[in-house]
């Protein structure tokens, strides 16, 4: 799950968002004041939500906005219902809100981040594991006639068609070729 950050210049709303999130799992990773704290924080982190308000100390939530690192949504909380707040990545929230308007809010946003930041990852894998799928595909050149390419992409569509990862499945490969030796 990512991070949130929360920039609240106000010390008591601050402290009463935070319980807020804290009652529903989400704690804040990091409570700032400053932009420069929150794009310090941000820097440091994977990916999250930045909770702010409308306006910090040394920087407007625009500023905050543009300056976040990629995987950074923001959730602006704003008195006003102001309909020209758009971007991705970038949602509202009138204040005053309910709790529950806050923390499905957050939901929200933090799976559509999780499922970004998923597609954009790659597994990466091993050398161990990089070591048994080159293995199994040696086996399948060797016993089935197959080009290096061939034998990759059999080892791949076994791997989709069955549900397994390739390494599962070069695994499988190998176990399976053992017992016939």
């Amino acid at each position: 799950m990512g991070s949130i950050i929360l920039a609240i210049p106000n010390e008591k709303n601050s402290q009463r968002i935070c319980e807020i999130l804290a009652r529903h799992d989400y704690a804040p990773d990091a409570v700032c004041t400053l932009g420069a704290q929150v794009l310090r924080a941000a820097g440091s982190m994977d990916y999250g939500i930045v909770v702010c308000a409308r306006k910090l100390r040394d920087m407007s939530y625009r500023e905050v906005y543009e300056y976040l690192p990629e995987h950074f949504h923001l959730l602006l909380l704003s008195p006003d219902s102001d309909n020209h707040i758009s971007g991705d990545g970038l949602m509202r929230l009138t204040i005053p809100f309910k709790p529950s308007d806050l923390v499905n809010t957050i939901d929200m946003m933090m799976s559509s981040l999780d499922s970004i930041v998923k597609i954009n990852r790659k597994p990466s894998r091993s050398v161990e594991d990089k070591k048994k799928i080159d293995k199994a595909k040696l086996l399948l050149m060797d016993r089935n006639d197959m080009t290096e390419p061939e034998a990759f992409r059999y080892i791949q569509k076994t791997s989709m068609d069955t549900g397994r990862t390739m390494l599962e499945t070069a695994e499988m490969i190998l176990l399976l070729n053992w017992d016939r030796s």
